[in-house]
């Protein structure tokens, strides 16, 4: 097997491990590059079939794109596509562009509070309506007792500490000193009544890793990674207030892969264009510690 056939088998692994061991579970879906390869993973390993729910958090600040990205794929993919919001702090302004606060209290309310209260199922969830292509309020609100996550360990300092099952308290709080060790490909997955497990099948995973595995299996992202004509792309996706484009001619996936291997943003990071990451101190491994993907 050569690097990618490994990574691929072990993420294959993982996710059939969860699925095995864990009920009601769920993963997530931010529509960026990361989680679309974890959800191309999920169908490899269920031989096509998602067999559990998708679940987005929409902050209603997401570049129009992405919505529609994902709104394509569930159609097309038919999966089972849920979504949740706050609608409290969008109703009160309490976000950054509306001016009230500032990024890491945005980031809050929209993202780490949203997930918590939609996976826990207190609040309201949106399930796509296959045979209308709409969206409705869900009846089911059983919580999720764990979540398959698409973050990786190189990607910023606070997800280097995670482990592959990693368990959160009641509240989704992290508590990074309390993690199971995993030596030799051993994993725990049996915890205690009421802990919520994030799953992290892309741990191992860089960058270029991703590009390329998504240029050997031809999976469909969304253009906004792509130059459209304009000298720029994404490296990482957010809400649009807080996420800048990087300059780049790259329009198609062999040249996104080209500038990885020719050292072009070897000495900036990924999430360079991403606010919350620039925030001084520890802005958002304590933002991650609260629920925050």
């Amino acid at each position: 097997m050569d690097h990618l056939d490994k990574l691929e088998n072990k993420s294959i692994h993982i996710i059939r491990e969860a699925y095995s061991e864990f009920n009601n579970l769920s993963m997530l879906w931010s529509i960026g590059k990361d989680s679309t390869v974890l959800l191309w993973l999920a169908r490899k390993a269920f031989f096509g079939h998602v067999p559990l729910p998708l679940v987005h958090i929409d902050t209603g600040y997401q570049i129009p794109e992405m919505i529609e990205h994902r709104d394509k794929l569930a159609k097309e993919w038919k999966l089972d596509m849920i979504y949740g919001q706050n609608e409290k702090a969008l109703e009160k302004k309490q976000t950054l562009p509306a001016g009230n606060v500032d990024h890491t209290q945005c980031c809050k309310n929209m993202k780490a509070e949203a997930l918590k209260k939609t996976l826990n199922g207190t609040w309201k969830r949106y399930r796509m309506n296959h045979e209308t292509g709409q969206y409705e309020a869900d009846d089911n609100q059983k919580p999720y007792t764990g979540v398959i996550v698409g973050v990786r360990a190189d990607e910023e300092g606070s997800r280097s500490k995670e482990r592959y099952f990693s368990p959160r308290d009641t509240n989704n709080d992290w508590d990074i000193g309390d993690q199971p060790p995993e030596f030799w490909s051993q994993y725990k997955t049996d915890f205690a009544p009421g802990t919520h497990v994030r799953i992290h099948p892309l741990l191992d995973w860089t960058e270029l890793d991703i590009w390329e595995y998504i240029k050997r299996e031809q999976i469909p992202i969304v253009d906004l990674y792509y130059d459209r004509g304009e000298g720029e792309r994404y490296r990482s996706l957010g809400c649009y207030p807080c996420t800048e484009p990087v300059q780049s001619t790259a329009s198609n996936v062999d040249q996104v892969v080209q500038e990885l291997k020719s050292g072009k943003f070897s000495d900036i990071a990924e999430r360079d264009g991403r606010a919350q990451d620039s925030d001084e101190g520890a802005g958002l491994e304590e933002l991650r510690k609260d629920g925050y993907m």
